[in-house]
Formats: C-alpha cells, structure tokens, sequence
C-alpha cells in the first residue's frame, strides 16, 4: 500500500518544479507578452496577482464566501444527492486516501474527486452564493483548493494568504468572463452558469495556487474550456448540483493537466471569426484583455459588488418573493390572529420575472419545491418564513399549501426582467371578504445590495455545520477562517474539516 505521503507525491511530481512551492514562486512576475491577446492576458493575471493585491474589503467579502460556503457544504453532506455521489466515487474508483470529505469522519478520496463531492455538496440544497451575472462563485472554487491544500504534504501547506489569493483568482476570472456578455446578466435560459464559468475559475484557482507560470495558467483556462458545460434542463433535479461538483473537479483536472505540459488553443477566450472558443457558450461574447498588474492599477470585482448569502436553501430568485409574501403573512395575522387559513383566502396574484424553469405551480420534489415561485410565496405565507424544513417531505405535502397553491395566478409585468440586478417581487392576496393585502421586495436581505451582518452569516453557518460537526469544532472554524490572512499554514483549518 501505497503511504499518505508516496499518494500525495504521486499527484505532485509534475507540478513542483513549477511551483517552487508557494512562498518564492508568488514573487515572480512574468513580463507581458510583445502582442498580448485575452487569452495570455488572462494567463498573466492568474500567475501574477500577489496578496498584496487584495485589498482589506476584498480580504474581509472572500473570508465571509469561504465560511458561507464551507457550511452549506457540510449542511449539504447530510443530503441524498451527496450520498450517491459518494458512494458512487468509493464504488467505481480506487481507494485513494488523499483529501478529506465534507461531513465524513476518516473519509478521504483522491483530490479530484475529494473537489467533486464536495462541490456536490454545497450546491445540493441550492443553498449556496449567488452573484451578478448570474452563477454560484464559491461552490466552484472552494472545494478545489481544500483539496489540493489537503494532499500537499504537511510541510508544504499553502499559507492562509496563498490560499485567499488563488481563491479571489477563481472568483475573479468568473465575474470577468460572465461580464463579456449581456446575455450572462439574466437567469439563464441555455447553459448553468456555475458549469461554464464556476470550471473556468475552478482551473484558474488551481492554476494559481499550484504556481504554474503563464503559459500552463492559459492552457489551464483552455483545456477547461472543452470540460465545461450543462444544459438548464437539469435544474430542479438531483443533476443539478452534479455541475458544482463537475466544475470544481474538472478545473482542478484541467490545472493539473496544464502543469503537465497538456497545451490547448492560444485563443480559447479571444473572439475569432468562424471559430468558436469560450464564445460557444454565449452569442454575445465580447471579451477584452485584463490589463497587466504591473501597469494598471487592479481592481476586484468583488471590491464594488458583494455577494448575496442566502437565508433559506432554494433559488435565488425566491428571496424576493418569499419576502413579500411574508409581508402579507405578517400583516394577515394581525388582521385576524393566529396562524393563517386557507379558508381566508380567495386568490392569490405572483408578479415576479418571466423564467419558465422557477414557474413550477405544483412541484412534487424538494428540488422542484426549491425552484417554485408559488411554492416559496404560498410557505412564506403559512409561516411567514421559508426555512431549511420547509423543504422537508412533510412540508411539501401539508393540505393547507396544496389549498393555498391552488390558488395561485401568475403575472410577469415588462418592468420586471429575470435579472437578479433589478427584478422585484410582488405579492397580491384577496381575501373571501374581498379585502386586498399586498407585499413587495424589491431587495431581499442577503442580497448583495443588503448583505447579511456578519453576526447573520455566522449564526446561518453555526446552524449548517452544527448538523455535523461540534461546537467546539464549529467555533474553531470562524476563528480559522477569520484569521486565513494570518494563517502560516492553512492546517488549522484543513483540521477543523477532516
């Protein structure tokens, strides 16, 4: 049998020499090609941000990312879909003791697919961030970096700044390529975004804390390019979180090919004629080169638009509307007490944006339930709130929401437009008296415009990660992660997760 360390070597050997590992490797910079295009543009940029780059609101937002998404993940290990990709994984590949696995105490798997179930697991309740444009950043990129941190042998852990840095690299190629198209600002209609862009910046990240020169970072981006992809069809169902995993485990592949010397198209993000690169993805693509470090002052995307954490495991585009019908919840009860009847009510009218996949009037599954407007408007307005149980089997099934769904009608004013930006949410119930109560959102709270406190986001992680872990092991995690920066080492926080 093969040892921790011959394991950890084995996955290494062709990466080292790149890499020089970490400390001295982060303080070479490459000069700029003579003719420069998007795709070596890109290259550049992965191999050539330094720590000293991230600026104290860009610190402070990823670390807030980095818990988020660590405790939807762990909440996510106690989910049917993460069952089944787990045991798909022991059952179908060789044991490969190497990288730790969300929830599972003594479980390990080779780092791809330690990034694979992992990032099944923090999508597998829907429960993850949502930026603008639209796509799940974290859940990509995350679960990638914990597990090559987790096969670097002891003596060669990445430090807590190596670790941010590679992070906000997966995070920023994201928000840049998404921001090469108009298409991408809306909820999409063809391709998952997190699929596309999340294994891009998956690749990037990789790239980054790997050290690969420039060279292997844009033939990283390329070879992510031909892994990238999933249709929209599987939304509601257990495939969907299928695509975080994917993404997470085939940039981190296609990194770990790039450092092997694999070469792909010099122009995968560039716009050529008649030759479809990353344009395939978008009809609109229009990218443009990130200008050198070196030359222009940089500026991350996160560092003038948050991200939204979400209150409750379901689309975004629920928030919105459970919030106003919670509105109406609150007001309904002090009208007339109690709990809120069917009974009361007549009719129910939904204005949010039109976006067939989310326009579910009776789902018959947690997953269609959590890509429901009428689902999540009817439960906020029973309970005034819309909860990880709400989702429960029992929940969906309650007589008095089957009533309440039955009467709901849906409108999509022209004013209202499937962009997570500028959509709103409005509910409008008419009571058997013929009273009209109405409740609208137009930014929900966990929005990236009305971003959780830091004492919300802790207290939603306390509550997912406690599903798994102890207390003490939980507090010992925020004090990991609010310390990353300070870090030597990132082994304080690999482990709290082992």
């Amino acid at each position: 049998m093969l040892s921790t360390l011959q394991r950890s070597t084995r996955y290494l050997s062709a990466v080292s020499a790149a890499r020089g590992l970490h400390k001295s490797a982060l303080d070479v910079v490459e000069r700029p090609a003579p003719e420069e295009t998007v795709t070596s543009s890109f290259g550049r940029f992965i191999q050539s941000v330094q720590p000293r780059h991230l600026s104290p609101t860009v610190m402070q937002r990823s670390k807030r990312m980095v818990l988020d998404s660590i405790g939807v993940g762990l909440l996510g290990s106690t989910t049917d879909v993460f069952e089944l990709a787990l045991q798909h994984c022991q059952h179908m590949y060789a044991p490969d003791d190497v990288s730790f696995v969300y929830g599972r105490q003594g479980v390990k798997l080779s780092p791809t697919l330690a990034a694979f179930v992992n990032g099944v697991a923090a999508h597998s309740m829907d429960f993850d961030d949502t930026w603008h444009p639209a796509t799940h950043p974290s859940g990509a990129v995350l679960p990638a970096l914990l597990a090559i941190s987790d096969m670097l042998h002891k003596n060669s852990k990445p430090s807590g700044l190596d670790f941010l840095t590679a992070f906000n690299v997966g995070i920023e190629i994201q928000g840049r390529l998404m921001r090469f198209s108009r298409e991408a600002h809306n909820i999409p209609k063809r391709f998952h975004p997190p699929s596309v862009v999340g294994t891009m910046g998956s690749a990037a990240a990789c790239a980054r804390l790997l050290s690969l020169d420039r060279n292997q970072c844009s033939n990283a981006l390329a070879i992510a390019a031909s892994l990238a992809g999933a249709p929209m069809a599987n939304a509601a169902t257990q495939s969907k979180p299928l695509h975080i995993g994917n993404a997470s485990r085939l940039g981190l592949e296609a990194a770990l090919l790039a450092s092997r010397g694999l070469e792909a198209s010099p122009l995968v993000l560039d716009a050529v004629p008649g030759v479809a690169g990353f344009s395939a993805f978008y009809e609109d693509y229009a990218p443009n080169p990130i200008a050198s470090l070196e030359e222009h002052e940089h500026s991350f995307l996160i560092e003038s638009q948050d991200i939204a954490f979400k209150r409750f495991p379901a689309h975004l585009g629920m928030h919105w509307i459970a919030d106003a019908a919670a509105i109406v919840h609150k007001t309904l009860v002090g009208l007339k007490g109690g709990s809120v009847s069917p009974d009361l009510v007549q009719d129910i009218l939904l204005r949010v944006p039109l976006s067939k996949y989310i326009n579910r009037p009776f789902p018959e599954t947690e997953h269609q339930a959590r890509h429901s407007f009428q689902f999540n408007a009817c439960t906020a307005l029973m309970d005034g709130e819309v909860t990880v149980q709400s989702f429960h089997p029992e929940a969906l099934q309650r007589p008095e929401l089957l009533a309440l769904l039955s009467r709901v009608r849906v409108e999509h004013p022209h004013d209202n437009p499937a962009n997570f930006n500028i959509m709103y949410g409005e509910v409008e119930v008419t009571l058997g008296s013929g009273d009209v109560l109405r409740g609208r959102c137009d930014t929900f709270y966990g929005h990236w415009r009305n971003p959780l406190s830091q004492e919300s986001l802790q207290k939603k992680f306390r509550s997912n990660a406690n599903t798994v872990l102890s207390n003490e092991r939980v507090e010992r995690l925020i004090e990991a992660v609010e310390g990353l920066d300070r870090l030597d080492d990132c082994k304080p926080l690999l482990a709290q997760l082992q």
